[in-house]
Parts: C-alpha cells; structure tokens; sequence
C-alpha cells in the first residue's frame, strides 16, 4: 500500500506507511520528496544503502541543501565506481565549490582511495591552481599521476607539472618544462638536482645554452653538476663557439683580436680558423697574417686571405671604373660661346 501510495504522489500516507514497518529506504525517498531532507539523511543512515544515498544526495542538491548533501556525499565516494557520476552531477549544475568542499572532508576517510585524490586535484587545477602545488606535495603518492599530468598541461600549471615529472621519473620532460616555461617552472636547486638524472645527454647541452641566455652568472655551478655527464671537447668547442658569437655581436675588434690570441694560446686551431670568417669584418689582415705567420697557420688562414684578396681587387676595380667615367666626364666637349660684333649684331 506505501509503494502505491508513494506512485501515486500521496507522499504523506506513504510516509506514515513506511515508518510503521521501518522500510527506510523507502522513508527517505518520501520525505525527500516532502522536503524533509534532514529526516531523509536521517533515515539513510538507518537504511544503509549506497542507492539511498545518491537518490538522497541529489535531491538535496536539487533543493540547494549542500552541507546536507555533503553529509550523504561522504557515504558514496568512498566507492570508487560511483565517484565519477558524483562529480557529474555536481560539476553540471555548476556547484564546483561545493563539489571541491565535499572531496576536501573525504580525504581523511578511511576508506579515502586514489580516485578521490586524483580528482581533486584536478578540480584544483581548474578552479584553485593556487592549492594546487600544494595538494600534490602532500598526496602525489596517492594520485593518478599521468592523468593528473594532463589536467597541468592543460591548465599552463608549469610548476606543477615539472613536480609531477620529477615524481614520476620523466626527467627529460620535466627539464624542458623548466627551460620552455623559466618564468613559472625553474628552480636552480631543482633544476640542478634533476638535470643530473635525463637519459638524453643533449639536453645537458641544451641546458647550457639556457644558462648562458637566462642565468650566465650560475653558468660554473651547473658546469659543476654537469662535469661528470659532459664530453669535455666538445663543452670547450660549445663555449668557444659561443665566444665567437658573442665577440661578433660586440663589435668590439680589441676583444676579437684577444679571443684570437687566446685559442692560439691554447692550441684551438679549429677554432681560430672559424673565427676568421665568424668576426670577418672586426679583423685586420696584416694582424691575422703575423698570427698565422708565428703559428705556422698560413695554411689554415690562406681561404680567409683569399676572401681578403678578392674584397680589395673588386674595390680596386670599382675605383677604377669611378675614375674613368670621372676623366670621360672631363672630356666631353663644352658648347661654343655665342660671339658678337661691336655693334651688338651675332
């Protein structure tokens, strides 16, 4: 009789015909439509069933009643497998903040599991980056890290998303996050700890160069760090070909003619040869002709010699053709003046 009194909108009759024969899950449905929602959390308790419980928290969240639908939210995240409807309807009725409230209270939970943590900080990621960082510095032990991977990315959470790399042993990536997004993500501390640990050893070299266009001043602590890991040569070659560029850039022919000296000095030959053509037009040939001269490198310097010889020959040239056309122009017959007789006639 409940159940056809309860089909039939008679809510009230239903009400007294549960509660005679304590069906209490059934109760809780009827006051939850009489809009009795403490009573309906009341009897969900006694009636003990997840079914109970959604039905319950629903209504209440219908009817805005959120503290009391927190209290039945607790009760039903705790299963894993109905977690994801949970947070569907609240996420669609567009109660984030209540939706983040409830899953905040379940952590502590005994039966809390990685779902309940995974989620939440993904809704952090969405709603409160801000509480983000600190969430998985607390929990990144008991999230779905990959898929909370993601949600960062997503979400431009650079800092995040280099924690998160470090944890799950990505150190490539999280080394590129830091070098791609410096202003968020880099911390020289971190930095230095994980770049140590990348499979690919180019991007010690990479790391390089990001040193000396970000932090040039921090260049011999990473050197420290990195010795181990670097080819030597090929860091001395690195180094040389960035003061070569750096002494084209300058302008500076004093300063180009001491990076000369100094990879003679130190028996670079390679790199001598390239910087003749790298800072060109900063060098004096009769200077480059006594070093390769003292050197033994007439050889090596004999193509930028060339190159000298060819630029002068066609100023030669051009001067040359300037100076004809010059002496042409001299020539050219000037017109006759007019004359006129002393009485004025032509």
């Amino acid at each position: 009789v409940g159940d056809r009194c309860y089909e039939k909108g008679m809510y009230e009759a239903a009400k007294l015909l549960y509660s005679n024969v304590s069906n209490f899950a059934c109760l809780a449905s009827t006051l939850v439509h009489l809009g009795e929602y403490q009573a309906a959390v009341d009897n969900s308790h006694k009636a003990s069933s997840t079914r109970t419980w959604k039905e319950v928290c629903f209504a209440c969240v219908d009817g805005q009643e959120f503290r009391l639908a927190q209290l039945c939210g607790l009760h039903i995240v705790i299963h894993a497998d109905e977690l994801e409807e949970l947070m569907c309807y609240y996420q669609d009725r567009g109660y984030f903040e209540e939706l983040i409230s409830m899953l905040e209270a379940a952590l502590g939970l005994e039966r809390a599991h990685m779902g309940m943590f995974t989620e939440l900080a993904i809704l952090y990621s969405k709603f409160k980056p801000q509480k983000t960082l600190e969430h998985l510095e607390l929990f990144w032990s008991r999230v779905n890290i990959p898929k909370v991977l993601r949600a960062a990315e997503q979400a431009h959470l650079w800092a995040e998303l280099v924690f998160l790399y470090d944890k799950y042993e990505e150190y490539d990536n999280a080394v590129l996050t830091m070098m791609s997004h410096p202003t968020e993500a880099w911390k020289e501390g971190q930095f230095k700890d994980i770049i140590t640990k990348v499979a690919n050893v180019e991007l010690c070299y990479r790391a390089l160069q990001f040193y000396l266009d970000y932090k040039p001043l921090l260049i011999n602590d990473l050197l420290l760090v990195l010795s181990p890991r670097l080819d030597h040569t090929r860091t001395v070659s690195f180094f040389s070909k960035d003061a070569m560029q750096h002494a084209a850039e300058s302008r500076d022919a004093e300063l180009t003619q001491k990076l000369l000296q100094w990879f003679l000095e130190e028996g670079k030959r390679e790199c001598f040869a390239a910087s003749l053509f790298t800072c060109y037009d900063l060098l004096r040939p009769d200077m480059v002709l006594e070093l390769a001269w003292r050197h033994n490198l007439v050889d090596l310097a004999m193509p930028y010699f060339i190159q000298v010889m060819r630029e002068y020959l066609s100023k030669v040239d051009r001067l040359d053709a300037l100076e004809s056309l010059h002496k042409q122009e001299e020539h050219v017959t000037e017109p006759a003046p007019l004359m006129f007789d002393f009485d004025g006639h032509e």
